[in-house]
């Protein structure tokens, strides 16, 4: 059975500009048209939806969780915020932000992919607390077109989804326009490994042991291929550092987690 929650259908968007170089951008390691990628990116969740959960635990050895948990910890959700979940998939975060602050903040799922939200609502009915989250709404939209007013949000989170959208630019320009004066930003997303011994030790795991790991449990090699992939492609710590000041936010800072696999970057609409 599946929840009956507010699932809306936002604007998808779409670039349709002339195919030249300044067009093209990486899927993975692989160069696609700019144009293609938003739809590549989709096909790949709603590939690996059903298994995305339980291949986050096996992948990172469960340490997704204590990463999750420390963005939360960071970003000290109260009760009554406003808070967007950007790429929220299936709901991992907006669950901990809700049970943190007792189902009273209200909580926006904004993502490209329907199945992985249908997951959410799914956890929703099986832990029974479909009922007491009245103020939780599901967003089917891009990250670089949010269908929200202007300074709509205290707060704008985003985890393991930067890496994914076409433009990061246009994202975080959207993220400086829908929150509030005053109100968070906070990202938690793979980063650049510091030390060079973990570094080997991480890219034997990611590109021989991962995709392999897709194969058997979810069946589905290539898009954990792309997973691996996209992860080398992202913007180091400094580099994002520099995009958030480049969107206009303030008090930038960054935390790394497990030798910075991860990275937690903080900033502020000032």
């Amino acid at each position: 059975m599946r929840a009956q929650g507010r699932l809306r259908y936002g604007h998808l968007m779409s670039i349709s500009d002339k195919k030249t170089e300044q067009n093209k951008t990486h899927f993975g390691f692989t160069e696609v048209d700019a144009s293609e990628k938003t739809n590549r990116v989709r096909k790949v969740f709603d590939s690996v939806s059903n298994k995305y959960d339980l291949m986050n635990d096996v992948m990172s050895l469960g340490l997704h969780r204590l990463w999750k948990t420390a963005l939360i910890n960071q970003l000290k959700p109260k009760e009554n915020m406003n808070i967007i979940d950007v790429a929220g998939g299936t709901g991992d975060i907006s669950g901990r932000i809700l049970k943190k602050t007792d189902n009273k903040a209200s909580v926006t799922i904004c993502d490209i992919n329907i199945n992985m939200m249908e997951v959410y609502r799914d956890k929703l009915i099986d832990r029974g607390i479909i009922n007491k989250v009245q103020s939780a709404q599901l967003v089917c939209s891009n990250a670089e077109e949010l269908p929200f007013p202007n300074a709509s949000f205290d707060a704008y989170v985003i985890a393991f989804g930067l890496r994914n959208v076409t433009h990061i630019e246009k994202a975080l320009l959207e993220a400086h326009r829908v929150i509030k004066p005053g109100g968070r930003f906070i990202c938690l997303e793979f980063s650049q490994v510091i030390s060079p011994a973990l570094k080997s030790l991480y890219d034997d795991y990611s590109f021989r042991v991962l995709p392999k790991l897709g194969s058997i449990i979810a069946r589905d090699h290539a898009s954990y291929k792309y997973l691996v992939e996209s992860i080398r492609k992202f913007p180091n710590q400094e580099e994002l550092s520099c995009m958030l000041k480049g969107a206009g936010l303030g008090s930038i800072s960054y935390k790394n987690l497990s030798g910075g696999i991860v990275a937690i970057h903080s900033a502020w609409r000032l």
